[in-house]
Order: structure tokens, then C-alpha cells, then sequence
């Protein structure tokens, strides 16, 4: 794939984590042998991403004693610091020198999406951004009742199924997303892409069936655990 730049972004606290996120930045939390930012790593690596910004802010020493200049990996890796929260989308008003398009991931995510998939996709739609969207189905524990005019019965449904397409935190941008988020601004990518759209933008999603756990949650943190352990080869690409 075209080597384009990665951006990590690693600045969150982890709130939902606690108390194991007072000591140790998300990005750091272990999947095995491995933090979680090291598996992000080692993948944009096998996929010919060598050249990777992190964005820190919650003990961000830590990660960046851990990463250092990414020779180890045998990528270059630089950093931003947040001073303050930025959100998700904030800190990336913070990078200079940008290429056209890039590559940002939530660095607290465990997928095994095919960035080259996504970047082809990307480039052909010609757009300003591409998030990655995989659909979840959601199953009602309860009967649902519709209620129409005068208070009647307008259907009533047994334990529904609800479809979505959830955002798996790996996005393709192009560097004129800057130019919507203001100086120093606390904006998530939510907010920046509807921004953007609203303001006349192509924004698409593509879809994809890839692996995917958000490891904000303890549920789905211990989840990850069991996950990565049976698929730990196709997560890290053969490191």
C-alpha cells in the first residue's frame, strides 16, 4: 500500500479503566506480552506504515519512554502532547507536516482491519474522510410496544433486533480536516465529521467485518484478553 503517514492517538485518560489507568496510560494496558499501542505498532508496520505520530497526553511520558523513536520496531515514530484534553480529533490540529491523506487509530482498539482495504477505499471515493464502520446487532431483552393515537397499540414487538454500524476508531483523512478544528480545541471525531459535513464535505464510512473490541470497557478488555491469545499471529502480522 502507499506508505502514508499513521497517527496513534494515545492522549486519553481511561476513566473507565480505573484504577489501573491512575498508574498506566490505556495504550499501555497489556494484551498478553504485548500493550495494546505496541500490537497497533507492530500492524501498521507489516502494512508498510513506518512513519507514525503518537499523540500523548495522559502520562505521556510513559509512552513515549516505552516507544522512544519506534527504531526498535524499525518505524520512526514522533509525538504530540496535549497540555489538555483534546478529545479524539483535537490533537491532530497539533501535527505539522502532514501528508495529503493519513491513517488515525484509537489507540486503545484491538482490530485486525486491513488498512491497504481501507486506504484503497478511501482514494476512490475522493472524499475529505473515510471511517471504518462495522455493523453490531443489538437484542432488546424486553418486548417493544408502539404506542400510536389515543394511546392504541400500534405493534408490539418480542425482543427486537437492532442493526447499526458502529464507528471501530480507524479513520482515513485527508490534512484539510485541520482547518475545522480550531486552536487548542477540545472537539471528538464525531463532532469534527459531522462538521465537516455539514460544511459540504464528503464524509464516507466503509464497512468492514474485521475483529474488532473497544478496550475502554473492563468487559470488553477482559474480553480482548481471550481474543488476542487465539488469533495472536493474524493480530501482530507474523512479529
Amino acid at each position: 500500500m502507499s506508505k502514508i503517514q499513521a497517527v496513534i492517538l494515545a492522549g486519553g485518560k481511561g476513566s473507565r479503566l480505573r484504577p489501573y489507568t491512575t498508574v498506566l496510560p490505556k495504550p499501555l494496558m497489556p494484551l498478553g506480552e504485548f500493550p495494546i499501542a505496541e500490537v497497533i505498532v507492530r500492524q501498521l508496520k507489516s502494512f508498510g506504515l513506518a512513519n507514525i505520530v503518537i499523540s500523548t497526553g495522559h502520562l505521556a511520558e510513559l509512552i513515549e519512554a516505552y516507544f522512544g523513536n519506534g527504531k526498535r520496531w524499525g518505524v520512526n515514530i514522533r509525538y504530540v502532547r496535549e497540555d489538555r484534553a483534546l478529545g479524539t480529533a483535537g490533537a491532530l490540529k497539533l501535527i505539522k507536516n502532514l501528508e495529503s491523506d493519513f491513517l488515525a487509530i484509537n489507540g486503545d482498539v484491538l482490530t485486525d482491519v486491513d488498512y491497504g482495504a481501507l486506504l484503497k477505499f478511501h482514494k476512490s471515493k475522493g472524499g475529505i474522510a473515510t471511517i471504518t464502520v462495522k455493523e453490531r446487532v443489538v437484542i432488546t431483552d424486553f418486548g417493544v410496544i408502539e404506542v400510536g393515537k389515543n394511546s392504541e397499540m400500534a405493534d408490539y414487538i418480542e425482543k427486537p433486533q437492532l442493526k447499526s454500524f458502529m464507528s471501530i476508531g480507524a479513520y482515513i483523512l485527508n490534512k484539510r480536516c485541520k482547518a475545522y478544528i480550531k486552536e487548542d480545541e477540545c472537539v471528538g471525531m464525531p463532532e469534527l465529521m459531522l462538521r465537516m459535513k455539514q460544511s459540504g464535505e464528503k464524509v464516507f464510512c466503509c464497512p468492514t467485518q474485521a475483529m474488532w473490541l473497544d478496550l475502554g470497557r473492563f468487559d470488553d478488555f477482559n474480553a480482548a484478553q481471550e481474543l488476542f491469545e487465539k488469533n495472536k499471529k493474524k493480530f501482530i502480522n507474523g512479529f
